[in-house]
């Protein structure tokens, strides 16, 4: 054989990404051979049953196949509908088959940027915004720009989404991991990131940027303004960029909770000196349409050389896809009160969010009636990262692969974001339908009691 496993990149070789790991595919054989799989390991609300929005399909179809304009056919769909769809012809003549500009369209990027108007109050550029396929590739290639070595470091938080983790590994970079404080609803203090940076430091790592995510997946915990402030602060004083993974804005439960952006903090704050790149995404939120994979990404504070650099980045993969490009504007461009969408697609919202929240109330309570099993307040994205208690030498590894065998419930052992030394967890998403909530808990309640008797514990 002339390829061995041993010609394959060093780096490819040790990155790990436990969302879609050995677990998930040992689920995937056990599916093919008949058995009832419940999928609760990635943030991906369609395959659970969440019903696309109907507008956003409607303009799609539309767009799609516009001989559909000119049918009787097209009198079926709203008026609103219809003209989203014109207008988005009109802005592509060439249809959605062609490239775009490696930026995205303009019309998506001025719409984008109106949106983060009305949303912070603050100017945005259209030129300072980057379409991408899903917020994952916009975070790859401000990864990309950064890490030039092993010991360009990028600080991430622990827990974390192994997007992070798995792309700095790709990258040959270093992971410098601060840590959240479970204790305290996973808050993010000064002090750890202090610590974190000067242990950096001491082995010789040039610290590039903090990545931040808020609210934070998979613990779930929302910043307020006083933590953005502080994240900015510290960036300025060590001279980093700062990447705020802001996809689950809309995901809040805990009533007085509110989404800050690190831009809107940024711009009231007059900082100038912290380069800051946000990320937003469609596959989150309300409209779940991970599969369109579109997202955008936001420059700030970043010079003129250096941002042509991110477009030359944007270039060499030509363009983000333009289906992904048309539901990122319907996103950030919603019918409006008045318009003839407006009411089936704030009742859709409105149905979507709601029982995010009611499932998340329903999960965290269920969990935490489990002996064994502690769970912090789910108060935002669609996680819950319980802690549990295990008999010694048992790993959270074991644990979630017999979960699987005997319950038919995926799961993705915590070891796959990173833990406290001492600790276990796992992820669940919140997007079991309603109605399976309560049977996921009570499987994993008889699981969680089996499994530490037969163990010992």
């Amino acid at each position: 054989m002339s390829l061995t496993l041993q010609d394959v990149s060093h780096a490819v070789r040790e990155t790990q990404y436990a969302v879609r790991g050995a677990i998930v595919a040992r689920a995937g054989e056990l599916e093919r051979q008949g058995r009832r799989i419940i999928y609760c390991n990635i943030g991906n609300p369609q395959s659970l049953g969440q019903a696309p929005i109907t507008f956003v399909r409607q303009v799609l179809a539309l767009a799609e196949y516009p001989a559909l304009l000119d049918w009787p056919a097209a009198s079926a769909f709203p008026a609103d509908a219809v003209a989203a769809a014109r207008m988005a012809l009109r802005q592509s003549p060439y249809g959605l088959g062609a490239y775009t500009e490696s930026k995205g369209y303009l019309f998506v990027r001025e719409a984008i940027a109106a949106f983060i108007h009305r949303r912070d109050g603050i100017p945005a550029d259209p030129e300072h915004l980057f379409l991408t396929d899903g917020a994952s590739k916009g975070v790859q290639s401000v990864l990309r720009l950064l890490v030039d070595g092993p010991t360009d470091g990028i600080m991430i938080p622990i827990p974390q989404y192994p997007l992070y983790s798995a792309s700095i590994t790709l990258l040959g970079g270093a992971q410098v991991s601060y840590y959240l404080d479970e204790a305290r609803d996973w808050s993010l203090s000064r002090e750890s990131l202090e610590a974190a940076h000067a242990e950096a430091v001491a082995r010789g790592i040039r610290v590039r940027a903090i990545a931040v995510i808020n609210p934070g997946n998979p613990t779930g915990a929302v910043l307020d303004e006083a933590n953005v402030e502080m994240v900015l602060d510290f960036a300025r004083r060590h001279s980093l960029s700062v990447l705020a993974d802001e996809v689950y804005q809309e995901n809040l439960y805990r009533p007085g909770d509110r989404f800050v952006s690190f831009a809107s903090v940024l711009v009231r704050k007059g900082i100038e000196d912290v380069p800051l790149w946000s990320f937003h995404s469609v596959s989150k939120g309300f409209l779940g349409e991970c599969g369109h994979r579109g997202g955008y990404l936001e420059a700030r504070n970043v010079p003129p050389d250096v941002m042509a650099e991110v477009e030359k980045l944007q270039s060499v993969a030509l363009c983000a896809n333009s289906s992904g490009q048309l539901v990122t504007w319907l996103m950030v461009r919603p019918p409006l009160p008045g318009d003839p969408s407006y009411p089936l697609h704030d009742k859709e919202r409105r149905g979507v969010l709601d029982s995010l929240r009611t499932r998340a109330a329903r999960l965290e309570k269920g969990l935490n009636a489990i002996p064994g099993i502690q769970c912090n307040a789910l108060t935002g994205a669609m996680y819950a990262f319980p802690r549990i208690t295990l008999p010694p030498g048992t790993t959270d590894a074991q644990y979630c692969l017999a979960l699987l065998e005997e319950t038919g419930i995926c799961v993705v052992p915590g070891s796959g974001f990173g833990q406290a030394p001492g600790t276990w967890h796992f992820r669940t998403t919140i997007l079991p339908p309603e109605g399976e909530i309560e049977t996921v808990v009570a499987r994993l309640g008889e699981f969680h009691a089996a499994f530490t008797k037969a163990r010992g514990g």
